[in-house]
């Protein structure tokens, strides 16, 4: 099943979800008690946090939920905020999600330090759904901005082309997929 977030971020091949971590994991809960998908590719854009360029096409099975308080050692959680389906040894860049897109360019870079590389809402909340339902899963992102104070300005203005190299990148894996 591909996934995507919703509102102006949907294609014509997947089915929305819901925008952020708490709409993601409601609407993907309910999707996978009613009809347990075998596999989850979620599709969406993320904001960079300074090595991935714009348009840049990023796959990840790996997301964390770190907030920007935890950079400063201003905070800490006692949950679970890395999830990975990667079963290779591979290292994947990891993908963090928030309810909150960041706009502080110095202290997100903080982030590559971690090997997290971009950020989207989503992409936690279904890496945590995928694993206890036991679903294989993965994500594709398009960068659309840099995590700085224009990071709503430039998502703006590049969301449209994402949307049409992200839709091209899946019909073109899904197409090396079948042919194997």
């Amino acid at each position: 099943m591909i996934i995507c977030a919703g509102n102006n971020e949907t294609f014509s091949f997947a089915t929305p979800i819901g925008v952020g971590l708490i709409e993601t994991a409601m609407n993907l809960t309910r999707l996978c008690l009613f009809d347990k998908p075998e596999f989850l590719l979620f599709v969406g854009t993320a904001g960079s946090y300074g090595q991935q360029k714009i348009f840049d096409i990023v796959e990840s099975k790996t997301a964390a939920n770190i907030e920007l308080a935890f950079l400063n050692n201003d905070a800490y959680t006692p949950l679970e905020n890395v999830i990975s389906t990667n079963t290779t040894d591979t290292k994947d860049l990891i993908v963090n999600s928030s309810n909150y897109i960041s706009t502080n360019e110095e202290l997100t870079k903080k982030f590559l330090k971690f090997g997290i590389g971009i950020e989207n809402m989503e992409y936690f909340s279904v890496l945590a759904i995928a694993k206890e339902f036991d679903i294989p899963a993965g994500g594709v992102f398009c960068v659309t901005n840099y995590t700085n104070k224009d990071a709503h300005d430039d998502f703006l203005k590049n969301h449209a082309d994402a949307k049409i190299l992200l839709e091209e990148h899946v019909k073109k894996r899904i197409k090396e997929l079948t042919a194997k």
